[in-house]
């Protein structure tokens, strides 16, 4: 059996350097800032112009389609009252020719817990020395190739690790999305009729934030475990 369990060994090793190597990456490039998200879709500070002119455009148009109802041009519908829909609507024009710096100040906030997660002080972590301290504790408590059952146990910690990772790389895929198309989301505030989807947005948005500074938690939470074992006299 020397050989299997060198071989199970080196493929324990190798699945360790890559849990390694993914975790390095992507907790460095996550976070409640956009800066890795225009890194790899530079397209979309371009076209973030291009939502603020359509916002500002919907907003007017709803304006506009909403004082016509108002003169009775249209009949047999509702409309909203002249004045409070004027100023809700230059209320949310200002909205979202600015909501770039208003979801900012809300990343601020929600990036503030986030960072803090993340700077916390954790024992020294390696993720390729975990494997020999599953080996030595499984080798108290069993016989025979211990080296197999640690590999076993070590893929489905990797297995679960990397999806755990993946998920906060699509909360902050997502959270990047809702973030340049915020304008249109403001845009759906300047009605009663659409404002359901406005609240909608707002609530998707913190939503997401939530659940990222949970993830990047979670995150922490295991990478401590590991920093524990290995820092543990009885490992070492």
């Amino acid at each position: 059996m020397g050989i299997l369990d060198k071989i199970v060994e080196w493929i324990a090793e190798q699945v360790m350097n890559l849990l390694d190597m993914i975790s390095t990456s992507v907790l460095g490039a996550l976070g409640c800032n956009m800066d890795s998200f225009l890194r790899y879709f530079p397209a979309a500070e371009t076209m973030y112009s291009v939502f603020v002119a359509l916002a500002i455009g919907l907003i007017l148009l709803n304006w506009v389609w909403n004082v016509f109802k108002n003169f009775g041009l249209v009949a047999g519908l509702e409309a909203e009252d002249p004045i409070k829909l004027s100023i809700r609507s230059v209320l949310f024009i200002f909205l979202a020719f600015f909501s770039g710096d208003i979801v900012n100040i809300a990343l601020d906030i929600g990036g503030t817990p986030y960072n803090w997660i993340l700077t916390s002080e954790l024992p020294p972590l390696s993720f390729a020395d975990f494997n020999s301290v599953i080996v030595a504790i499984l080798g108290v408590v069993a016989n025979g190739s211990v080296a197999l059952i640690a590999l076993v146990l070590l893929l489905i910690l990797a297995w679960n690790y990397i999806k755990l990772l993946f998920e906060a790389a699509e909360r902050y895929i997502l959270l990047g999305v809702l973030v340049f198309t915020a304008p249109v989301a403001f845009a759906m505030g300047s009605a009663q009729s659409t404002g359901n989807i406005f609240k909608s947005w707002c609530r998707m948005f913190a939503g997401q934030m939530f659940l990222l500074v949970m993830n990047a938690w979670c995150l922490r939470l295991f990478t401590s475990m590991v920093g524990t074992f290995l820092s543990n006299p009885l490992f070492v």
